[in-house]
């Protein structure tokens, strides 16, 4: 279990970003698939690495691999490396031998457990900065607020980004080592805004609201009950319908929610009929987001792909997954995120797919996006109304010869949104700069909607 011993681990962060231990130097040395787990690869990378001290650090604290002492203690000072005894991030004799990782996460330091062990590893296992982490990290506006919740927070990874523009953060769990985990975290970041509950999902909240609210849950609709960051044990998508709705009654006035869940449909034609649903009843605006969809056959087989080198169990897995969601009468499942913001006056909910491999930080998007739907504009309000072109976004025309045949918005920023419009409006959209005001038509509305809802236009306040 780790120790949250905050003298310990703020002298070993301290001696981490010494040695520029981050991001960027990861890549350096590792290159773009720094952060695979296959074996093959940290075989690799630990041989690429050289004889430094930033990379005796890597070596030891990202690719979880044994160095002798010695050379701990040139690299970390023996200040760093009593830390990671207090800490019980490590063991130190002889060697120095990991018993968690240390992964660096934009300007932070993110300690959790070692790499996945597949059927192997405890049902109290904590995971590090996976994509998951990464998908709900880039789909979280990020305001300055007073408040926040993170519900199943695990690591701590979101209670932390979220400690450094909210005021105070309540980060909750029902697994001990994840609290755990959570306020050594803050204490490696000089944190001192976040306070841990243990319990389930919202209860520890209590009645509380919060300006912002983040959970990545264990949404994985499946027969199993193994891991406490992965599964649950409500039946199918229940447990996602109840993080939508215990999410939506906790959000302050102009709060945002970023959720991830998964949501099952009986009709392939209507897969985001039930997500609909939640978002219907929450009294926000909702804006639901699918990342990825998959018939029964292809969830389990994704899902198991951890047993693929035994046949046999991963047959029995497939078989066993799939006769779960015939069940359910499940005929496809969707994963993805549902993002709320709660206001006055009437509200809406849409769909946009998301193309994890093209998603960026959304941050700037997102609020223009739920600002411009707060405006509310209809009618002559919309068509004469100050916008504004994102300053990511560029319009683009396909000519043919000579002669223009397509114009496309592209926001490059966020999910990448794509809208094509007519080629009329390609000229008046560069020129909206939220002061000068154009004259649009009654046909133009829809695509100014558009525009507006994705985050590509702004209306000036």
């Amino acid at each position: 279990m780790p120790v949250a011993d905050r003298s310990a681990a703020a002298a070993l962060g301290a001696a981490l970003r010494r040695l520029d231990y981050t991001e960027d130097a990861l890549d350096d040395l590792l290159g773009e698939d720094s952060h695979s787990s296959r074996p093959a690869d940290l075989l690799v990378h630990a041989r690429r690495l050289p004889q430094t001290k930033q990379a005796t650090a890597i070596r030891l604290l990202f690719l979880a691999r044994p160095v002798p002492r010695d050379d701990a203690v040139r690299a970390l000072g023996e200040r760093g490396v009593a830390a990671l005894a207090a800490t019980e991030l490590a063991e130190v004799g002889q060697d120095v031998v990991p018993l968690a990782r240390v992964i660096p996460v934009h300007d932070l330091l993110l300690a959790a457990d070692g790499f996945s062990r597949g059927d192997d590893d405890p049902p109290d296992y904590v995971a590090p900065y996976t994509p998951t982490s990464r998908l709900c990290d880039a789909l979280t506006p990020r305001p300055r607020i007073r408040s926040a919740l993170d519900v199943g927070t695990g690591s701590g990874v979101h209670a932390l980004l979220a400690a450094r523009h909210a005021g105070r953060v309540v980060a909750t769990d029902v697994n001990p080592r994840a609290l755990a985990f959570t306020e050594l975290n803050a204490a490696l970041n000089d944190l001192g805004n976040v306070e841990t509950r243990r319990g389930g999902l919202f209860d520890p909240a209590g009645d509380e609201t919060f300006d912002l609210i983040t959970c990545n849950a264990p949404f994985v609709v499946s027969p199993e009950t193994r891991w406490a960051y992965r599964d649950t044990e409500l039946p199918g998508d229940e447990l996602s319908a109840l993080v939508v709705r215990e999410a939506a009654a906790r959000l302050a006035d102009g709060g945002y929610a970023t959720l991830l869940v998964s949501w099952l449909a009986s009709d392939p034609e209507q897969p985001h009929a039930r997500a609909l649903e939640w978002a219907a009843g929450t009294g926000c605006d909702a804006w639901i987001l699918p990342v990825y969809a998959a018939d029964p056959l292809d969830h389990a087989a994704g899902w198991n792909d951890h047993l693929a080198d035994d046949p046999d169990e991963f047959s029995d897995a497939v078989d066993r997954w799939v006769a779960y969601l015939d069940e359910l009468g499940a005929r496809w499942v969707s994963e993805g995120a549902v993002l709320l913001h709660r206001r006055p006056g009437p509200v809406s909910a849409r769909v946009d797919e998301v193309d994890e491999d093209e998603l960026e930080m959304a941050d700037r998007q997102l609020r223009r996006a739920f600002a411009n739907r707060a405006a509310g504009l209809r009618g002559q309000a919309l068509l004469r109304a100050p916008l504004s072109l994102a300053p990511t976004a560029r319009v683009e025309q396909v000519a043919k010869r000579g002669k223009v045949v397509a114009t496309r918005v592209v926001l490059e920023e966020g999910t990448h949104p794509v809208v094509d419009v007519p080629p009329r409006l390609a000229g008046p959209l560069v020129k909206l700069d939220g002061k000068t005001r154009f004259r649009f038509e009654q046909r133009d509305a829809r695509y100014l909607r558009e525009l507006l809802e994705l985050g590509i236009l702004a209306v000036r306040p």
